[in-house]
């Protein structure tokens, strides 16, 4: 089978760091489906694991972490699928990834893809759609019942994808959604998706947030830079609020000064059930086949903003690149063998 991955890791801009391969097509087991990939989306997340590192792989690594596609066969386990069916999810970081014609996924971090999307369309969805979801409702434990509703949220970073979807899940709930944007073309894309307020992060937050009427906000998630972020969410979270990261952070972080307001900080990883095989796993695959049903009924809007074919170690570098620009609105999407 045709697949695109990489031995070395290398400058996006080197021929060598995303090559066409051709491999064997695996044979599910246990929960495993096998899918046929149709169509790919990209994510900050493979530009980082693809960035380059003193490391050499003996065996080719495939990346990718979203994809929408068919299922071509199933393991002795499986329950929830059949071969024929059209699924969509984002996988596990610590197996082989979308990038190839065939890949094994584990059903319970999959579902039936939205009836009314093509196949690029839906594989837009999967990874940040998850991140998003649990970030909101899980790490920060917003009510999907609207029990939080007409509280105020603050989204940093909010023209990606995550921040795409978490926009949309928030106003879904009632939530008073306000986000940064420093761009016109990234406010605008905000507003779009039915943003009450856009501040510019450029700028103090503070002034701004208190040009609204506020003092506080009851919670903060931060999709784009934990470092830079910090001191400000530390001074903007209401007291007994919530704050969730998902980027990494180079320096120590001044949790002390979270205690008096008794706030609590959440971390979000959207591979953490996959890569350790949390018993409650399969709440991913419940939690994508309730974002395929609001994408159905209309509650959430496409965010595909660019489709690249076709899935090739040249069109890959090539949306590599875009990722690592730091200027995508949406997502990017990569279709066809």
């Amino acid at each position: 089978m045709k697949a695109v991955g990489l031995y070395r890791y290398l400058p996006i801009s080197h021929p060598d760091s995303l090559l066409d391969l051709d491999m064997r097509v695996p044979t599910p087991d246990a929960h495993d489906l096998l899918v046929r990939v149709e169509a790919v989306s990209v994510n900050p997340v493979d530009a980082k694991v693809r960035a380059p590192k003193d490391l050499a792989e003996s065996e080719a690594r495939v990346l990718g972490w979203d994809a929408a596609g068919v299922v071509q066969a199933v393991g002795p386990r499986v329950t929830f699928f059949s071969p024929g069916d059209s699924v969509y999810y984002a996988g596990d970081i610590t197996r082989q990834g979308s990038n190839s014609q065939y890949q094994l996924v584990d059903e319970r971090i999959v579902a039936l893809k939205p009836r009314t999307t093509d196949f690029a369309q839906a594989a837009a969805f999967p990874l940040v759609s998850i991140t998003a979801y649990e970030a909101l409702f899980e790490r920060m434990r917003i009510s999907l019942e609207g029990k939080d509703s007409g509280k105020t949220l603050l989204i940093i970073g909010g023209a990606g994808g995550v921040g795409s979807m978490a926009i949309q899940m928030a106003l879904l709930v009632d939530l008073t959604v306000i986000v940064t944007a420093s761009r016109p073309e990234s406010e605008a894309w905000i507003r779009q998706l039915g943003a009450h307020h856009v501040v510019d992060h450029r700028r103090p937050l503070r002034p701004q947030i208190e040009a609204m009427g506020l003092t506080h906000v009851d919670f903060i998630a931060d999709f784009v830079d934990t470092d830079g972020y910090w001191d400000a969410m530390v001074d903007l979270v209401a007291p007994q609020g919530t704050l969730c990261t998902i980027v990494d952070h180079k320096r120590p972080l001044n949790h002390a000064a979270l205690k008096m307001k008794s706030v609590t900080h959440a971390w979000e990883f959207m591979f953490t059930r996959p890569k350790y095989r949390t018993t409650d796993m399969v709440e991913q695959h419940r939690l994508l086949t309730r974002v395929a049903g609001w994408i159905d009924e209309g509650k959430l809007k496409q965010i595909m903003r660019e489709q690249l074919s076709p899935i090739s170690a040249a069109t890959l570098r090539q949306a590599h690149a875009k990722i690592e620009s730091g200027t995508m609105i949406g997502k990017l999407v990569v279709v066809g063998w």
